[in-house]
């Protein structure tokens, strides 16, 4: 049996689903009027064959008395009585055709008609009702403000409910599509079959014409056979994978596909989503998009031709839109227009935002060598004119994965040990594989940020904090408890559903971490006596804060254990001082945070975040400075991306007033400068003494971040002058050679400050 639809393409209710139903309608509606035309004329020619076998019999009858009359004549008599007896006998085989006719074709096709086109009309029935079910729930769920939220729940619930019986009746539906696909053929052959044998019995004369067919008889009858069985096997089969099917739980929110850019169909992504009209009344409509070709696309049924949101992918960039009154918004910006969309739910808001992102990044990648030529390029400003070569490229997706995976566990996948993962969190610093990575990106960029190690660019940055972490550092961290609890670790051949549960324990629920002891959550750092009493005899206003000496990276331990106090005891005799020890077991996880960020400690900066420590934690007793701040007074750049990576405020100022980008240009860090400008450090903020980093930086003379601040100033001028989203191509050009240079040569920023003194 060929089947006409499948149960997959039915749960994605999708345009191209939509047609097929449309034309296997057609064809029903038209096979049930040409079988029942069929019908009334084979029951004309029964009454007429009826008809003619009455008086046919009549005639017979009419005979045998004239036999009767001229029994006398034996001659005539014998006659007669042997051409009757003929007759008599071709009207009973008539009738017996007839019967035979009546049997096999009349009430075969009539039953096909009543009960199998009916029960078939039945089924499409509920499926429309339950369709236009949905789509009222999918519009009152879409519809639903966000700021009632006992109707958003109802709304919610109605949707799960109306879904729920959606695609139960459309499962029934494509089972009957695909029973009455093989129905029609079985009855209407088996039909045809009888009719054949029964004339061919009756027509003796017809004999030698029919022997002609005989082999095609003989192929229909052996064929027809085997497809019964056939049919019925398959229909079996289908009967039993629709029961698997209803089993599961057909209520999920999973609509649409995930991102694959290398689909065979070309197409990427695709999905339902709501998109706002241009047009004054502002109206929504529900639209089939897909991403394929480097655009983003629309159409409403799946014969019309596709409507361009998006011609080039290059050109634009996607955000999320919480101002607008409905909820899971989000906004594709290109250089002629904005669209805003709508999905369904928060996963699938943000499955399109990481889709359009990922298209965006592949489009640059596919076509880089196409159009990007050999360019001058030059900055002015009215300071100073400086053009930096960092000497080396971008780092490119495949250099990316070279370096990372050389990192210790970073060869296999960090949740289900997959080889080869070629996907990565930066937020958390671990490699993944592709089923782990979606899954990740699925929790949300709160708990995971997942970059391509081959399909995106990577900054210097970024992959110097990839490599200061590590599947088996953050492992250590998440899996600290796995040897206490039951629950089995997933392997690559796991189940989807069983590395979800996985990483949802692992990184969400954080179930197998070590617990911090409760001593110590409510310490608040001091400083040390040595240090407060140098702090009384400097001016605070007209020298730069004190920075208290940390150990020196060479010499902290590198993963021998994450116990705080094991740390300290081991770093104790490299980098003692007139500042009294400290036991940082007793810190809670802000405090431990905050003192592991000076450190440039990365394992202990994750396990800290790991057991809750926020992120922008303020020491009061210190001047109220952040971590962000600490990493930035010891000019470390990966650490201070791996706090920003994971939310930390680059504009929050200490008691002084100063930010992270007021400490770094005062200690002259030009890579930290370089880095908080690019992550939108505000250069126009003044600390108590009524400074701002430009002003700083010009006291300090030091030429290469009054140019970063310039440059900088005069480029948000010119976006919102032109109201390009991007800014001036020189702009990214001088930013990135800063970077690469922080990150690959230091030392030449260091001497280049020299000479510029």
């Amino acid at each position: 049996m060929t089947v006409k639809l499948d149960f997959e393409e039915c749960l994605k209710d999708s345009p191209r689903f939509r047609a097929e139903i449309e034309k296997v309608e057609v064809n029903v509606n038209e096979l049930e009027t040409r079988l029942e035309k069929l019908v009334k004329q084979c029951h004309t020619m029964l009454d007429a064959g009826r008809a003619y076998c009455q008086n046919s019999k009549s005639f017979v009858n009419g005979l045998k008395e004239l036999g009767n009359h001229c029994s006398e004549d034996r001659t005539m008599g014998e006659c007669l009585e042997k051409f009757s007896k003929k007759l008599s006998d071709i009207v009973s085989a008539q009738e017996e055709v007839i019967e035979t006719t009546q049997k096999s074709v009349k009430l075969k096709l009539q039953n096909f008609v009543k009960e199998d086109v009916k029960r078939f009309k039945d089924v499409r029935k509920e499926f429309e009702r339950s369709s236009e079910n949905l789509e009222a729930a999918l519009s009152r769920n879409a519809q639903a403000p966000r700021g009632k939220q006992h109707e958003v729940e109802e709304a919610s619930n109605n949707l799960l409910n109306a879904r729920r019986a959606f695609r139960s009746g459309a499962l029934d539906y494509v089972l009957q599509i695909n029973v009455i696909e093989s129905r029609k053929k079985t009855e209407i052959l088996m039909a045809m079959l009888s009719l054949m044998e029964a004339q061919a019995l009756f027509f003796h004369q017809g004999y030698q014409s029919l022997t002609e067919l005989k082999n095609y008889q003989k192929q229909l009858s052996d064929e027809y056979t085997q497809l019964v069985l056939n049919s019925a096997r398959e229909k079996r089969d289908m009967e039993q994978r629709l029961g698997a099917v209803k089993k599961k739980d057909v209520s999920y929110d999973d609509s649409i596909m995930d991102f694959s850019p290398d689909a065979p169909n070309g197409i990427a992504m695709e999905g339902y989503l709501y998109k706002r009209a241009s047009n004054a009344f502002k109206t929504w409509s529900r639209r089939w998009f897909s991403i394929q070709k480097n655009q983003l696309v629309y159409q409403k049924k799946h014969n019309e031709q596709i409507t361009v949101v998006v011609e080039d992918l290059r050109l634009c960039t996607v955000k999320p839109c919480s101002e607008q009154d409905r909820r899971f918004c989000f906004e594709v910006v290109s250089p002629s227009k904005s669209c805003l969309l709508q999905a369904d739910s928060e996963r699938q808001q943000q499955s399109w935002i990481t889709a359009v992102q990922n298209s965006i990044a592949s489009a640059f990648q596919d076509r880089r060598d196409d159009t990007l030529g050999p360019r001058d390029r030059c900055s002015s400003v009215s300071a100073g004119s400086v053009r930096l070569s960092a000497g080396e490229p971008e780092t490119s997706g495949r250099e990316a994965l070279e370096e990372v995976q050389a990192i210790s566990g970073n060869g296999q996948c960090c949740d289900c040990g997959e080889p080869g993962p070629d996907w990565a969190s930066i937020n958390l610093g671990i490699t993944l594989c592709i089923t782990c990575s979606g899954i990740h990106r699925s929790l949300g960029v709160h708990f995971s940020k997942v970059r391509s190690l081959t399909l995106d660019s990577w900054e210097p940055e970024l992959v110097k904090l990839m490599c200061e972490l590590g599947n088996t550092a953050i492992n250590k961290i998440y899996e600290a408890r796995i040897d206490e609890i039951t629950i089995k670790k997933p392997h690559s051949s796991s189940p989807r559903q069983d590395k979800e549960s996985w990483i949802r324990s692992k990184y969400v629920e954080k179930k197998f971490i070590h617990k911090l002891p409760e001593t110590g959550r409510g310490t608040v750092l001091r400083r040390s006596s040595a240090r407060r009493n140098r702090e009384t005899t400097q001016d605070r206003h007209n020298t730069r804060p004190a920075i208290k000496p940390k150990p020196n990276r060479a010499t902290l331990p590198r993963l021998t254990g994450l116990n705080p106090s094991e740390i300290m005891k081991n770093n104790s005799s490299s980098h003692k001082e007139n500042d009294e020890e400290e036991d940082l077991s007793g810190l809670h996880p802000g405090a431990l945070l905050y003192r592991s960020a000076a450190m440039q400690h990365f394992p202990l900066m994750a396990d800290a975040l790991a057991h809750g420590a926020d992120v922008n934690w303020v020491n009061v007793a210190e001047d109220s400075k952040t971590p962000l701040i600490q990493a930035a007074m010891v000019n470390s750049l990966a650490a201070c991306e791996f706090l920003l990576q994971n939310g930390a405020n680059v504009n929050q100022v200490d008691s002084d007033g100063r930010g992270p980008l007021h400490h770094a240009t005062i200690l002259g860090h030009t890579g930290l400068v370089c880095l908080f400008l690019k992550r939108g450090a505000d250069y126009n903020a003044k600390d108590i003494d009524d400074k701002d980093p430009i002003g700083i930086a010009i006291d300090a003379a030091n030429a290469d971040i009054v140019t970063l601040l310039r440059i900088a100033k005069m480029n948000k001028e010119m976006r919102e002058m032109d109201g390009t989203p991007s800014g001036d191509d020189t702009y990214h050009d001088i930013f990135r050679d800063f970077s690469q240079m922080a990150s690959n040569n230091p030392e030449k920023l260091k001497r280049r400050s020299a000479d510029m003194k």
